[in-house]
């Protein structure tokens, strides 16, 4: 009976997305966004620094907690050189606009109503969140917001901002539902 339980565990574990194998990194797309201003911002534009690309929407649950904890994190750590788009993917300017009265930040908010940063990325999940390095290599995948992240996203943000910009470790993908 007990290794039928740990064959049983083993799948939940590896099939809900916790773990996954580490393909190479993949180098982040190429798109232009617009900010709430109506600013248009690059990708490129952040080459050189290490990017936190956050994606969600006013009707996500964990997005409530992940989006102050992610302008926090922001405000701590773009001094030593993180740059972190919240990229927002409601269809109706309106309900993100709300939703950001209820949710003072200084991170850069863009604006993706056509969904096009999720599908360039390949997200599955909302909240969806790329780790890129100053080469331009998407490092490392969120699906998902729990409390837990944050700290885990600190690691991973320390790993890159300690790098010299060559992009030669391996892609994580962390899954959290």
């Amino acid at each position: 009976m007990r290794p039928l339980f740990l064959v049983a565990v083993f799948t939940m574990v590896f099939a809900s997305g916790i773990a996954r194998a580490r393909p190479a990194p993949t180098v982040a797309p190429t798109l232009e966004l617009t900010t709430l201003d109506g600013k248009s911002v690059r990708l490129t534009d952040f080459m050189g620094r290490v990017l936190l690309v956050d994606i969600w929407a006013s009707w996500c649950a964990p997005c409530k907690s992940s989006f102050p904890s992610l302008d926090a994190l922001y405000l701590e750590l773009h001094p030593r050189g993180l740059d972190l788009l919240a990229v927002n993917v409601d269809e109706r300017r309106h309900d993100a606009e709300e939703f950001l009265s209820h949710h003072p930040h200084q991170m850069p908010v863009v604006l993706d109503p056509k969904g096009r940063v999720p599908e360039a990325f390949g997200a599955d999940a909302m909240p969806s969140s790329f780790l890129i390095d100053r080469s331009g290599k998407i490092r490392f995948r969120h699906a998902g917001y729990t409390p837990a992240t944050l700290e885990v996203y600190r690691q991973e943000i320390a790993t890159l901002l300690e790098e010299n910009g060559n992009g030669t470790d391996g892609l994580v993908v962390i899954g959290q539902k």
